[in-house]
């Protein structure tokens, strides 16, 4: 882990800087490791749609932590017990999936703050996050140092974007283009241009709030459009897509009519 409580992470999206990263699914620390290495600013541990329960994101938290890069987590849904499990394990920057109202915006505020800012309960003396209480000041730093993000990935949602916006505590705003897509009538297609249409006015608003916007796609092209749009975290690939593709790349070299037809498109 980190020896300073500062969660650089956050402090380089409040900077305005673009940060780039890689999604992880393999749901193994041995793989987590070798992308920790690459020279992300961050990774993504997915536990939504990933088999990711609470040990084994434990475990690539520790073969993350030698390397300069931050393990944002995603865990399956904003349920308060969830976060303070991850943020007692050490998880500094949580993305909470499908929020649709300020109302869940704020409750998840309250979820990553201890007392009497939030309901997040006591335990560090117990926990790796405070190294066991050998981090001495932790309760003292604690609060600041959680980088929130929120998912918005609906129609809904974006109905709500700036009320959530209007929540004080939240550090950045990820837009879902799989999810949104589907909300809007594009099941598959989150290429299609009222979907960008939707995708380029909500990081121009999460801008103008003073937020961080991010999203992740495995198309270089679109990444590239979200970053000249000003997204300031940006996921640009994922650890079982890369293995897939290029496992597939290399199998036509050598047996040219092998391999499945695989739609392209997808966000992932």
């Amino acid at each position: 882990m980190p020896d300073s409580t500062e969660n650089v992470f956050k402090s380089s999206l409040a900077r305005g800087e673009t940060m780039i990263g890689l999604w992880l699914t393999l749901a193994d620390p041995y793989s987590a490791e070798i992308c920790a290495g690459a020279g992300f600013d961050w990774v993504l541990i997915d536990g939504e749609h990933a088999p990711n329960d609470l040990r084994s994101v434990l475990g690539q938290l520790q073969a993350i932590a030698p390397y300069g890069t931050e393990a944002v987590v995603r865990p399956p849904v904003g349920e308060p017990h969830r976060i303070k499990q991850l943020l007692d394990i050490g998880v500094r920057s949580l993305l909470i999936p499908m929020i649709e109202t300020a109302e869940q915006a704020a409750a998840m505020v309250s979820a990553v703050r201890y007392p009497p800012a939030g309901i997040r309960g006591v335990g560090s003396a117990i926990a790796r996050a405070s190294r066991w209480g050998r981090i001495g000041d932790y309760l003292d730093h604690a609060d600041d140092s959680v980088c929130l993000l929120l998912q918005v990935e609906s129609g809904t949602a974006l109905e709500n974007l700036d009320a959530i916006l209007a929540v004080p505590g939240v550090d950045g705003i990820f837009v879902g283009p799989a999810d949104l897509s589907a909300s809007l009538g594009y099941l598959g297609a989150p290429d299609h241009p009222e979907v960008q249409g939707k995708i380029l006015d909500a990081i121009a608003r999460i801008r103008k709030a003073g937020k961080a916007a991010g999203i992740l796609s495995s198309d270089e092209a679109l990444s590239q459009s979200y970053i000249d749009a000003g997204c300031g975290f940006v996921a640009v690939g994922v650890d079982a897509t890369l293995l897939a593709r290029g496992t597939e790349r290399l199998a036509r070299k050598f047996k040219p009519s092998s391999g499945p037809a695989v739609k392209p498109g997808s966000v992932y």
